[in-house]
């Protein structure tokens, strides 16, 4: 077993509230994930070592099944082919969610004193980094580098990209009208882009900088400029408005960067196209580490405490593994994806909840487990 937790064989029956879920809709999901893995090439084996050639049998069935007609029929699906498991991590802690959304911003093609705060393209001196090329000046943690002459460098941050290192060279998407837009798209890794014209386009992440994610939130719990239990991606908007002169200061404490690529919309009822190569389904997509988990996996999550997502009820819902993220780490660590637009962003904006994992194996997996 993978160091730093265990799996604990559950049975359907042991998930609370398992028999008032309705997770039809991930039958369509586990059919885009295939067409994904069968067209393209299998997603990468996470370390807790279940492969995406285990999981194509159910999802084999699923193509053939088309859709489920009832809350039952899909329950019914899941059950025959996967087992769950409880992940317990070693250290005795609890499992923990957070939420992410795709923001609606207005942008505009041309820049001007309005429009000044733009979505980058990755630029073409940055590349990726591994345990062959990565400088020894360089944590482990950078997965992107600076090739400049034949030598590989730190890349510029946050703040020498807001103070012009990429100025000149075309690589701008669409400028908004705010900072705060741009910066809070760059945490979410993607958005949606309103023009001027009425058209619509997607970004979503294309590369980092390589630098660390710093939570700006925490900070400003710590300086005591916003109350703990006051925290929430609203609060830190509200503040950031009100207090423009100290703005980039803040900002800049998170050097972290993110850089875009253009996406068709594609089915409008879907969420961004995410790390596993399909678009997302609000409400039943989870962000993971994949280094330990393999997207396209199912995971039932339990959390009393989170009832913000379901009108007050306690957050008991079949998610799939579609996404991942720098600040999702751990075998039990997931980020929900609520949606697009603002509405949503409400939603995930102060999702902070401990929360119990069940992975679903697939079964021919799950007797190794």
């Amino acid at each position: 077993m993978t160091p730093g937790f265990s799996l604990e064989r559950r049975g359907f029956n042991d998930l609370a509230g398992w028999g008032g879920d309705d997770p039809r809709e991930l039958i369509a999901a586990l059919r885009r994930c295939r067409r994904h893995i069968l067209e393209k090439k299998p997603y990468r084996t996470g370390a807790l070592g279940i492969k995406a050639e285990e999981l194509l049998p159910a999802m084999d069935v699923a193509e053939a099944l088309g859709g489920a007609s009832s809350a039952e029929a899909a329950r019914a699906f899941f059950e025959a082919h996967f087992v769950p498991f409880f992940i317990r991590r070693d250290d005795g802690g609890s499992g923990f969610v957070t939420a992410f959304y795709e923001p609606d911003v207005e942008v505009s093609d041309t820049p001007d004193a309005t429009w000044r705060y733009p979505f980058y393209r990755r630029p073409d001196d940055l590349i990726d980094l591994d345990d062959q090329n990565r400088p020894a000046s360089l944590d482990r943690s950078y997965m992107f580098g600076r090739l400049q002459d034949g030598v590989i460098s730190e890349y510029a941050d946050r703040k020498a990209i807001d103070l012009g290192h990429l100025d000149g060279r075309g690589l701008e998407i669409a400028w908004a009208r705010s900072k705060a837009d741009v910066f809070f798209a760059h945490v979410q890794g993607a958005a949606r882009l309103s023009f001027r014209d009425g058209s619509v386009t997607r970004v979503t992440y294309a590369a980092k900088a390589g630098h660390p994610f710093t939570g700006i939130g925490r900070h400003l719990v710590e300086t005591g400029e916003i109350d703990p239990a006051e925290i929430s991606m609203g609060a830190i908007r509200d503040w950031l408005a009100r207090n423009p002169d100290r703005a980039d200061e803040t900002y800049w404490r998170n050097r972290s960067y993110i850089f875009f690529r253009e996406e068709e919309i594609g089915d409008p009822s879907l969420g961004p196209v995410a790390a596993a190569k399909v678009q997302m389904t609000p409400g039943r997509s989870l962000a993971v580490d994949r280094s330990i988990h393999t997207f396209g996996c199912p995971f039932y999550i339990e959390s009393e405490s989170l009832t913000r997502l379901d009108e007050g009820k306690p957050f008991r819902r079949l998610m799939l593994a579609l996404d991942t993220g720098s600040a999702i780490l751990g075998p039990a660590r997931g980020d929900i994806f609520t949606g697009s637009g603002a509405e949503a962003g409400d939603l995930a904006g102060a999702v902070r909840n401990d929360a119990n994992f069940f992975i679903l194996v697939p079964k021919a997996a799950a007797e190794r487990c």
